[in-house]
């Protein structure tokens, strides 16, 4: 169970590093288009709608990373002050009882609209904007796969550690080290 832990928080911390410096990036293009916008009157509508797509994907593709580093927003109430298996307990139902629905909704419902913009081969609908919307639409399934499989990782910590919590770090404390 940690082995298939470690892998799928290898894959997600490789794609989050990898993903990082998209952000300076899109800080780039986005000045970019203020300054020939602004500075020259000149605008381009594929290079504005680049920085939005390129930060939705960022956004949505980094989502698992996030969960794994614990940089998500947390109602911490008395979490903190459980024990290493009261938090493994959250851990696992949370991951059980939102973090899977949410995403099979999300998927579900997206579904649909991918395959669609897939069989067109959707464009942006902004004359002269990008021609692959498509892809920006796919990394919604990127973000469900993504979560889904942090996910199955946070629940086999925390698994391991209701079993034996001196076995590790609580699935908590696992972003941490």
């Amino acid at each position: 169970m940690e082995r298939l832990a470690n892998l799928i928080d290898r894959l997600n911390e490789c794609i989050g590093e990898v993903l990082k410096w998209g952000m300076p990036v899109i800080a780039v293009i986005c000045a970019v288009v203020a300054v020939l916008r602004y500075g020259f009157e000149l605008g381009f509508p594929w290079l504005s709608e680049a920085y939005i797509w390129l930060n939705g994907a960022l956004f949505t593709l980094g989502s698992a990373y996030v969960l794994r580093t614990e940089g998500h927003v947390r109602v911490d109430l008395f979490y903190n002050q459980l024990s290493a298996r009261g938090r493994a307990w959250i851990d696992l139902l949370g991951t059980l009882v939102f973090l899977y629905p949410m995403l099979y909704f999300i998927a579900s419902k997206a579904w649909p609209g991918i395959q669609r913009s897939w069989a067109r081969l959707e464009t942006s609908p902004t004359i002269g904007g990008l021609p692959f919307m498509y892809l920006l639409k796919s990394c919604l399934l990127g973000f469900c796969l993504l979560l889904a499989l942090q996910g199955l990782s946070l629940m086999l910590r925390s698994i391991l550690v209701i079993r034996d919590p001196s076995a590790g770090p609580s699935a908590g404390e696992k972003g941490r080290g």
